[in-house]
């Protein structure tokens, strides 16, 4: 494809590749906005960019838009797609561009174009009769844009600010033909059938409560797979030779300004007062770890130093942007902080890589990882940077792993490496995290005594394996879609009594099975087995242990698998041996 650019330069870039996509998807964008404008006159446009998988246009509507409007929207998107527009490019001086604007009565372009300088050239882009203020880039004729489809109306605040009009927000996704079109609206439908939040509900994970907005409540079931992945976490952490703590929940405010958080991240931090000092519920656990680090001195010899810890965190995030266990206000994060000199950077990221493998193939994900290098904002050194980027980068190739280079996207105090997991429909979860950081031992004057007798400064790194268990826990039941592995099945087996006689037989079997550490229920309903059967196929449970006259006489049940239909008759020593075989806790 052609792509036009803010310069005027033309560029080759396919639909595969990033510059392509996001073309492609900006100028569907801009097709949505002059379909609307043609239709409703009254409307007033605000912002279109391309987003991940897609693209929206924010709009002020005099009437309620609805998905009920999307038909003759995208009919008249289909008619600018054939009227094959040229997209042109210029430029404007300032004032003449908010003429322009206020021609159109664009009360939105007008805001932004007034807060940039005066001697700001602004970049355009025409098609037909519609006019765009946006710096691009852009495919060159709107023929390019053959297959798109609006997929969603949601309010969202001008600029993101709740003090600010809500506007009307259209999501939509486009493609370069309508077979790619479909195969991703197929894996939408499927997507949905997924959602950890219908799941989650249907299978009595988990609540979502109106009194406690972004605090989840875990029911029992859902408590059992929070606390299973704990204990897994836990013990291999406890094998790779961490020391688990506990940071208080809130601490003062001095804490938080010598960390950096009071002054760069108070938007995002519940306070209050307590004897007349201000204080911050945590919404990380770094500066915790800190203190905890300065308990005490501090030898090289201790080096390096692994503490982990499952730091209850909260953050005051936007309600708009509130998404079941994804985005919440509460959850566990699983943070680990290593403490070491220099030379042993590049040995401690080969082994939280290998740990992070670890964890992702138990779960059965592939991943990808990316390389954030030294932002414009950094603080630190040229040599601190070019060391620590150099220590990241010889560990994985010394791992022989490949990766993606973000040049500029690392953290301000230091350069990180990302894992983006896949799950099994093809999407991306950003979830473990490995930063180098020098500034917080610094702001905190951590030090320890090394070889020479004198003091020095460690070298700290951040890393998350989950990200946090709420959030992990959300992308497990949808990876799954709720058939979690046996391992991981809150309830493992349902024994399915065929009447109210057999009652005492079942329990004699539950017994067994829970003396081997299953976790089992009996389905002791006045229901029909028929019945009884599909109830736990709906709840998703690994196996159903069916008992009658007949399994009860050979000592016996009858058994069948969520997935794999019946097994037929087995004894409950060869049930467990089966049983054990698959996996009843992760080895």
């Amino acid at each position: 494809m052609k792509i036009k650019m803010k310069d005027g330069s033309i560029r080759e870039a396919g639909f595969d590749e990033e510059l392509g996509r996001n073309a492609f998807r900006h100028t569907t964008a801009h097709i949505l906005a002059q379909a609307v404008k043609r239709l409703y006159p009254t409307a007033k446009c605000a912002i279109g960019p391309s987003v991940a998988d897609g693209f929206y246009y924010d709009f002020d509507f005099d009437f309620r838009f609805s998905e009920e409007n999307f038909a003759e929207v995208e009919a008249e998107m289909k008619k600018i797609v054939k009227e094959n527009f040229q997209l042109r490019h210029y430029t404007q001086d300032r004032g003449r561009a908010i003429q322009a604007m206020e021609e159109r009565e664009e009360p939105y372009k007008i805001e932004l174009l007034n807060e940039l300088p005066e001697d700001e050239e602004i970049s355009f882009y025409r098609q037909g009769e519609y006019l765009e203020m946006c710096a691009g880039p852009h495919v060159a004729y709107t023929s390019a844009v053959r297959a798109f489809k609006l997929l969603s109306v949601a309010g969202a605040y001008w600029r993101g600010d709740e003090k600010n009009k809500m506007l009307t927000r259209i999501y939509g996704t486009s493609f370069p033909n309508e077979e790619l079109l479909e195969e991703y609206l197929n894996r939408l439908e499927e997507a949905k059938k997924r959602d950890h939040r219908k799941l989650g509900k249907e299978l009595g994970l988990f609540a979502l409560l109106e009194e406690g907005p972004g605090f989840p409540f875990f029911l029992p079931k859902g408590l059992i797979l929070k606390n299973l992945l704990i204990d897994y976490w836990r013990k291999i952490h406890a094998r790779e030779g961490y020391m688990e703590i506990s940071t208080p929940v809130m601490l003062n405010r001095q804490l938080w300004e010598t960390s950096g958080h009071w002054e760069h991240y108070m938007d995002k931090m519940y306070t209050t007062l307590i004897d007349g000092e201000d204080f911050a519920i945590k919404p990380m656990s770094c500066p915790g770890g800190m203190l905890v680090y300065k308990t005490e001195p501090r030898s090289y010899r201790e080096f390096p130093m692994r503490i982990s810890e499952l730091g209850l965190i909260h953050r005051n995030e936007k309600s708009g942007t509130l998404h079941g266990l994804m985005r919440v206000r509460c959850c566990t994060q699983d943070d680990a902080h290593i403490f070491m000199r220099t030379e042993q950077i590049q040995d401690e990221i080969k082994g939280i890589v290998r740990l992070i493998d670890e964890v992702y193939s138990t779960f059965g994900f592939k991943y990808h990882v990316e390389l954030s290098t030294r932002p414009e904002n950094s603080i630190g050194s040229d040599e601190d940077w070019k060391m620590a980027t150099d220590s990241l980068t010889n560990a994985l190739e010394d791992l022989k792993l490949q990766y993606i280079i973000n040049e500029g996207d690392g953290a301000f105090y230091g350069p990180k490496i990302d894992f983006h997991l896949e799950d099994s429909i093809g999407r991306t979860w950003q979830c473990g995290t490995i930063q180098l950081d020098f500034q917080l031992p610094q702001r905190f004057e951590a030090e320890y005594i090394g070889e020479d007798g004198n003091k020095h400064r460690p070298i700290m790194i951040h890393r998350v394996v989950f990200g946090s268990i709420e959030r992990f826990m959300g992308i497990l039941i949808e990876h799954f879609a709720g058939k979690f592995p046996l391992w991981l099945s809150p309830v493992q087996v349902k024994i399915l009594p065929i009447s109210d006689k057999f009652i005492g037989y079942v329990k004699e079997i539950q017994s067994h099975l829970q003396k081997e550490g299953l976790r089992c229920e009996i389905d002791g309903r006045s229901e029909k087995i028929g019945f009884k059967i599909r109830t736990a196929q709906l709840e998703k449970v690994p196996y159903m242990l069916i008992a009658g006259e007949k399994e009860v006489k050979a000592g016996s049940v009858s058994v069948r698998r969520r997935d794999g239909g019946d097994l037929g008759s087995m004894t409950i020593d060869s049930l467990l041996e089966a049983l054990h075989k698959e996996g009843i806790r992760e080895q």
